[in-house]
């Protein structure tokens, strides 16, 4: 939603100051807008294999929606892992052999539809869960494996954000392009009145005006956000990895998961009483 009331202020802010003295008519030169359109969607395709342009074009919707990480989540996933912890604790790891296996028919996971739906989220729990039950990797081990994986699921989702950023470094450079064979137009006219080619001259340069806009004023916005939903995401698993090293460590379910919530951002972050007094809500539901 801002995303697009950033791109009416840009337009606004552009095209309205130029407006006040001048026409904008004159920015209305179709072919350069497809030539620098044609040449940004080719440099895209040409610099990327057809795995990053897929997941490229299938992150932009979600520039459009909300973030799902909000406090309520993250509460959601601290109960739902003091649950298994404290179900660990009561009955042994044997006790959630089940739940590991069959994420989808636990009565613990269940209960948690937000979380549950969430395909990697549900393999990275369940999946360092069955370590734990295995017994065969100690904690150490264990964290090795999870910077790891982590790092490597960081590095995955911040590819789409690094091909707009690099995308947006090169559209002005195609801008120049359309300009320059404006110009080479305009050199084989130069018999045509000072007017005509003034006009044409106009048209020319309104190529590198085109770069310049589209590039900072639309693909790296895009590059932004995309790169801050990717940091957004990557936030949830430190918080698992926290929660289930210092269970292994020892320390009971309410502190593991008390180490989890420091984790957080402050801005969904829950207080301390706030997620007490959720634990003892859902004690027994």
């Amino acid at each position: 939603m801002f995303l697009i009331v950033g791109y009416i202020i840009i337009l606004v802010s552009a095209l309205g100051t130029y407006s006040v003295h001048g026409s904008l008519a004159a920015l209305w030169v179709p072919l350069e807008y497809l030539a620098i359109v044609g040449l940004t969607i080719g440099g895209f395709v040409a610099g990327n294999d057809v795995k990053v342009i897929k997941s490229t074009i299938g992150a932009l919707p979600g520039l459009f929606q909300g973030s799902k990480y909000t406090k309520a989540l993250y509460v959601d996933l601290l109960s739902m892992l003091f649950e298994v912890l404290a179900k660990v604790r009561k009955e042994g790891l044997m006790s959630i052999e089940n739940d590991v296996e069959n994420p989808h028919e636990s009565p613990i996971f269940g209960k948690y539809p937000a979380l549950s739906k969430d395909h990697h989220v549900m393999e990275f729990i369940t999946d360092y869960l069955r370590m734990m039950v295995g017994g065969n990797l100690n904690a150490l081990e264990i964290e090795s494996l999870m910077d790891i994986e982590i790092e490597t699921h960081h590095h995955e989702v911040m590819v789409p954000g690094h091909i707009m950023a690099k995308l947006g470094d090169a559209t002005p450079a195609f801008g120049i392009i359309v300009a320059v064979m404006g110009v080479v137009n305009v050199m084989g006219s130069v018999g045509e009145p000072p007017a005509v080619l003034g006009k044409m001259i106009g048209g020319a340069l309104v190529g590198t005006f085109l770069g310049i806009l589209i590039a900072y004023g639309f693909v790296t916005p895009v590059a932004t956000l995309l790169e801050q939903k990717a940091e957004e995401g990557s936030k949830i698993y430190q918080v698992i990895k926290v929660v289930l090293l210092s269970s292994m460590s020892g320390y009971a379910p309410q502190v593991a998961v008390e180490f989890g919530r420091k984790v957080l951002f402050s801005t969904v972050r829950p207080t301390f009483s706030e997620l007490e007094d959720e634990l003892k809500a859902r004690k027994g539901k």
